[in-house]
This record gives C-alpha cells, sequence and structure tokens, in this order.
C-alpha cells in the first residue's frame, strides 16, 4: 500500500503512517512525504479555509503522484471566535474512488499568540516567538508547547487520521 502525504513535514508524516499502520494492521505500507501547495495562506483562518487546504493539497499530490494508493491532506488553521482563537487542523484522505475526511480536536490560544497572529504571522512563527524556539512546526506544535508534550502535534493528527480513514476500513457503510 502506497500512501502519499501532501507534505514534507515529519510530523505529519508521522500522524499519517502511525494512523494506517493502525488502521490496516495486516498490510505493508509505504509512506512518502510530497511537497505540494495547499492554493490557501500560509495561515487559514476558518474551519472552511482550512479544509480547503487540506482537500487541495490531496488533489495536487494526486496529480503529481498518480500512481499511489492513497493521498492524504494535513492542514492547520485557525477559527475565530469573537476575540479568541481556536487552533485545529483537518485531515483528507483519498483513493481512486473514495474520499474521506476528519477534523481534530480544537483548542483555544493564550491571547500573546493570537495577537501576533492578528497583525499577520503566521502561528508556528508566533509560537517560536512567545517560546523562544526554532521549528516547531515540524516538532511538538501549538499543542505540545501549551501541554508540555502531553498531546504534541503528531498525537493531535493521530485521531483525525484514523476517523478519515474509516470510509476505507468500512467501505460497506459509505
Amino acid at each position: 500500500m502506497q500512501i502519499i502525504v501532501a507534505s514534507k513535514n515529519p510530523v505529519k508524516i508521522e500522524a499519517a503512517s502511525k494512523g494506517f499502520q493502525l488502521q490496516f494492521p495486516d498490510s505493508t505500507i509505504q509512506v512518502k512525504g510530497l511537497s505540494v501547495p495547499s492554493g490557501v495562506p500560509d495561515q487559514p483562518i476558518g474551519s472552511d479555509e482550512t479544509y480547503q487546504g487540506a482537500l487541495n493539497r490531496v488533489m495536487n499530490a494526486k496529480k503529481e503522484f498518480p500512481q499511489a494508493d492513497y493521498w492524504i491532506g494535513i492542514e492547520g488553521g485557525n477559527i475565530l471566535h469573537d476575540k479568541e482563537m481556536e487552533a485545529m487542523a483537518w485531515v483528507v484522505v483519498a483513493s481512486k474512488e473514495k474520499t474521506g475526511k476528519a477534523r481534530t480536536a480544537g483548542f483555544f490560544l493564550p491571547k500573546k499568540i493570537v495577537d501576533l497572529i492578528n497583525s499577520g504571522m503566521e502561528l508556528g512563527h508566533a509560537d517560536e516567538q512567545v517560546f523562544g524556539i526554532q521549528n516547531s512546526k515540524q516538532k511538538m506544535g501549538s499543542s505540545g508547547l501549551l501541554t508540555d508534550n502531553l498531546i504534541d502535534r503528531a498525537e493531535l493528527y493521530l485521531p483525525a487520521v484514523i476517523f478519515a480513514l474509516v470510509p476505507f476500513k468500512k467501505p460497506d457503510l459509505f
């Protein structure tokens, strides 16, 4: 089973690989990351824009690597709730025949980070500035920074990957 993750981010590749392994434990799985555009801003705002980014990643990966069995796009975004901001991500998985999708849990960001995002900064860069670290998007992400790594970025994505694979695991229901 060949899976293309529509990103070279090791966190997204890890979540996709683990999700496929858990859902299809008897299959031989090969996972490859592929850098493709999302077609949305670097910092998607709103559920719809974030979902569109994940879907676009899948479609672009499918065009670039059509011989795969599955393509998976994971796109993180933020949802505005008045003056507060929720971080979340969409996961879209496609085969040649069908598509599965799921959203991660959401969590609210601290005001200091929200202010930086509202000034035009992307969440990962805001995290780096507030927490004084580098390359958080390819490590623990906001979820890991805020929970002292109880739930890092890969662990945040994993349940959504598993749920997005349900239509493929239970095809008679979809």
